[in-house]
Parts: C-alpha cells; structure tokens; sequence
C-alpha cells in the first residue's frame, strides 16, 4: 500500500466531479484493492441544512472514494480519469442520522470483485466524529462511456 501522509493526493484530481459535488478532500493511502481518504463535512453544498448533513450522504461518501481508487489506478497506467455509476448500495449500516458540518471523517474501500466488463463490488467503511457506518457498493464503468450513454452498450 502507498501512503500520502505529508503529500497527500487531492481528490478532484481523481474523482469526475467538481465543485460543490467533489466531496472528498484528500487521498491518504492507496493500495492494489484498497483507498484511504478523508473529508470534512462541508456546510456550503445542496446537501447540508442547519449545519447537518444526512447520514445517507455516507453512501456518496463512499461512491466518490471509490472513483478515486479508480481515478488513482487509471492515471498510474496513462489513462484520463472517467465516469462510472454506483448500481446499488447493500448493507447500509450507519450509527447516526446525520453528521454535523465540520465533522472530519476517514472513508475507506476494498475492492471485493472486478469482473471484466467493468462491474465491481467494494466494501466500504466511515468512521470519525463519533460515526460508524458500513455497506457494499456495486458500481458499474463501462469501456466506452461515450457509447453506453448512447444506449449503444
């Protein structure tokens, strides 16, 4: 596993989504089936309302870290960062109902399954600011996004 203690990777270098919609801050530690990031709760985003954000938002949380383990691995083998689609979330398991902004948390992956048409299935985890939560995550990135948006895949 590669670690980014002092140096750590921005997120919007590696995740398709910008502004107020790149939610994660930074990536700590990358591995060949594992990603470390961090993130504080943010209060200027469509998400958050008298300084809470929703639990549920854990699950985006975890999709963005997600696109970043594949944002990291694309770049280290030349390739652009793409899109990719999160199928469905398992096993939502969460100890809060909201996170407060400012909360400062740590969002970790482990990629479970690749399978060679571009579906996948990750175990997620948040902790931090007194949250626990955990679920599965199937994600789809197709080979040519501009074609399957097409409806040509």
């Amino acid at each position: 596993m590669q670690t980014f203690s002092n140096a750590a990777l921005q997120a919007e270098d590696l995740v398709p989504h910008s502004g107020s919609m790149s939610l994660l801050d930074k990536v700590v530690a990358v591995g060949e089936e594992t990603l470390t990031a961090t993130l504080c709760v943010r209060d200027d985003g469509i998400f958050a309302r008298d300084g809470r954000v929703p639990a549920y938002m854990g699950i985006e949380y975890m999709a963005q870290a997600v696109a970043a383990f594949s944002g990291y691995h694309a770049t280290r083998r030349g390739e652009p960062v793409k899109l990719g689609f999160l199928l469905g979330t398992r096993k939502f398991n969460s100890n809060i109902d909201h996170y407060q902004c400012g909360d400062a948390l740590t969002v970790e992956i482990e990629r479970l399954l690749q399978a060679e048409n571009g579906m996948a299935t990750f175990e997620c985890h948040i902790s931090g600011a007194g949250a626990q939560q955990s679920a599965r995550l199937n994600v789809y990135q197709p080979e040519n996004i501009e074609a399957y948006l097409k409806g040509k895949i």
